[in-house]
């Protein structure tokens, strides 16, 4: 086990891929980078307009590196999960986006400079990853409400609003939303009924704050599943406080479980977000891959586990 003083004068190498066009992507990184020298690490740092040439630059730069640290939201995350499991590499995350679920659930401070010094000290933590249709996520996998709330709402809308604006959307999606058929199978038994909204968690966040469950770990091996089967829109209001908090479990017509693995069917084919991206559809199978990627949390988090 190494001191956090052996790793200074290792000099850990951190390749810093930044996505500007997060929410809070603009962000000052000059100021993270002399923190992160200033902890020991050597950071080679690229800004990208996008997301989408960060899985890329993993892949090149990669063997030069000894971790990776993301600048941007879950989406950004979501979107880098395939090369970082081909390199093995410790994560690092900057929440510079609009939600930053997976920074919440790790304890990870939205200050991006705090975020730097996480990562600068080096504790890690082994999480895991949803899988739904073969789609990673860190976060959530949802069906009905949110994932319609993924397509509709604008990226220009979500990045001038922030979490304010996932609200505006959800509110006038709800007025004309329907509830729909649901199939769930799992462990060996089949449960029918009529949802709103269907989450799978993988961590404890979704949707900038709102919990899947109040217990949910990302390294607990189980999927967090809840579905919003009332009967009426205004019972969905009077459950926001319980479900800001994760405690919707075992109110009426809240459906919620636990399971590893899970099929859900609908009798046509519906769309499934993973952290806020449309990525498939129903029939969705969903499972966990245990302890997929090291991640640097606070050390308060975690046992002193520190990298080699």
């Amino acid at each position: 086990m190494s001191s956090p003083r052996d790793l200074v004068e290792k000099r850990r190498r951190a390749l810093l891929l930044v996505n500007q066009h997060a929410g809070k992507g603009t962000h000052n990184v000059d100021a993270v980078v002399d923190l992160l020298r200033a902890g020991g690490l050597e950071v080679e740092s690229h800004l990208f307009p996008k997301k989408h040439p960060i899985p890329d630059m993993i892949r090149t730069r990669a063997a030069d590196a000894d971790c990776v640290i993301i600048g941007g939201g879950d989406g950004t995350l979501n979107s880098a999960v395939p090369a970082l499991l081909e390199c093995g590499l410790p994560l690092g995350i900057l929440p510079l986006g609009t939600a930053n679920d997976l920074a919440r659930t790790l304890g990870i401070d939205m200050d991006p400079l705090s975020a730097a010094t996480i990562i600068s000290r080096g504790y890690t933590r082994e999480l895991d990853l949803g899988e739904a249709n073969g789609h990673l996520f860190w976060n959530v996998a949802n069906i009905g409400l949110s994932a319609t709330l993924a397509q509709e709402v604008p990226d220009a809308l979500k990045k001038r609003l922030g979490v304010l604006g996932y609200a505006i959307g959800a509110l006038q999606l709800l007025v004309r939303m329907r509830p729909f058929a649901i199939e769930f199978e799992w462990e060996g038994r089949t449960e029918r009924g009529r949802t709103f909204q269907v989450s799978i968690g993988n961590g404890r966040y979704q949707g900038g704050g709102m919990m899947v469950a109040s217990t949910a770990e990302p390294d607990d091996g189980r999927l967090h599943v809840y579905s919003l089967e009332t009967k009426t829109r205004l019972r969905l209001l009077t459950l926001l406080p319980m479900l800001r908090k994760g405690t919707q479990a075992g109110q009426e017509g809240v459906r919620a479980f636990t399971c590893t693995e899970l099929v859900v069917r609908t009798p046509a084919p519906m769309p499934v977000s993973t952290d806020g991206a449309l990525t498939t559809e129903t029939p969705v199978r969903l499972c966990v891959r245990r302890r997929a990627l090291k991640t640097y949390v606070p050390a308060e988090r975690e046992a002193a586990e520190m990298p080699a």
